[in-house]
């Protein structure tokens, strides 16, 4: 399942999301969305298909590596020796960009040789009452198959990240704690095409709409892989390793997030002679998340 535009298909977000809660007090001031690491293993070819299929540059991050900028955060990348794990057992589902004129954009992209898992597909009735023909989805076979969905919206950007969790309100409430997120959440079991998509919650951190469903659509949707399982494995060494959330200062960051009984997975460190400072946490349903101190630049 898609994730859906909250400027141009506000249905999907205004009638199902039935709160849209406060922001709680923010434990860690000054949080963004800084990058997205993947595991690749041709990190140079990944580059290259990111930034010619998509509204991506080329970049540098910290003078260590080569990247990929996505308007006001990075896409990082590992060099791996075997391909990295991506079937559909892990917190993440998929990431993906929008497209003003999907048909026209999904040609486009069939003209240039994208491979997609899932062909363009009219979902406009996702939200309820709309009319057909007015929103689409379709998912890219990235390299080292992350999965990429394309879908309608007003922006061409890179614009969401969609997650699964055992408990997406729990789970939204979770960011909105730690990192000042105002999620919008629906308690509500709901079905959509034969698979639950709810409750279901999402918020936003910069331009990344950050969308949360429940575990139960992998588990009905993808059921091979979930045959004989009963609770996600952790992003790490998966195609989709972490996500990044930069902090204006890294020792307080982890220090409240300490306080607050956050598992501090790694300890802060420093790289390229102290440039970076990081850290790293676990966050909910085991998503890997770095914590870097600096904001997200083009070129660092």
């Amino acid at each position: 399942m898609p994730a859906m535009s909250r400027t141009r298909c506000s249905a999907f977000w205004i009638v199902p999301m039935l709160s849209a809660t406060s922001a709680l007090a923010q434990t860690v001031p000054g949080a963004h969305f800084h990058h997205l690491h993947l595991n690749a293993t041709d990190p140079k070819a990944a580059i290259e298909f990111y930034t010619s299929k998509f509204d991506a540059e080329k970049a540098r991050f910290a003078g260590l590596m080569d990247a990929v900028w996505t308007q006001k955060s990075s896409i990082l990348f590992s060099k791996v020796n075997t391909p990295p794990p991506s079937d559909i057992v892990s917190t993440v589902w998929h990431f993906g960009w929008g497209a003003e004129d999907m048909k026209e954009t999904y040609q486009k992209q069939l003209d240039s040789g994208t491979k997609f898992q899932t062909p363009i597909t009219d979902i406009s009735d996702i939200g309820g009452g709309a009319q057909m023909g007015r929103f689409f989805y379709a998912y890219v076979d990235g390299p080292d198959h992350a999965l990429i969905e394309l879908n309608t919206a007003n922006h061409h950007r890179f614009g969401h990240l969609h997650l699964l969790s055992e408990d997406p309100v729990a789970a939204g409430a979770w960011y909105a704690k730690h990192f000042g997120q105002t999620p919008r959440s629906n308690p509500q079991a709901r079905m959509y095409r034969g698979v639950q998509i709810g409750p279901s919650a999402s918020f936003v951190m910069d331009n990344v709409n950050v969308i949360i469903y429940p575990v139960e659509y992998a588990r009905t949707s993808k059921w091979e892989a979930w045959e004989n399982r009963k609770t996600f494995e952790s992003t790490k060494g998966r195609v989709v390793d972490h996500i990044g959330i930069s902090v204006d200062n890294l020792d307080d960051a982890i220090a409240r997030l300490r306080k607050e009984g956050v598992e501090i997975t790694d300890e802060p460190k420093s790289a390229a002679g102290g440039k970076i400072k990081y850290a790293f946490i676990q966050g909910p349903d085991k998503m890997r998340i770095e914590i870097i101190e600096g904001h997200a630049q083009k070129d660092q």
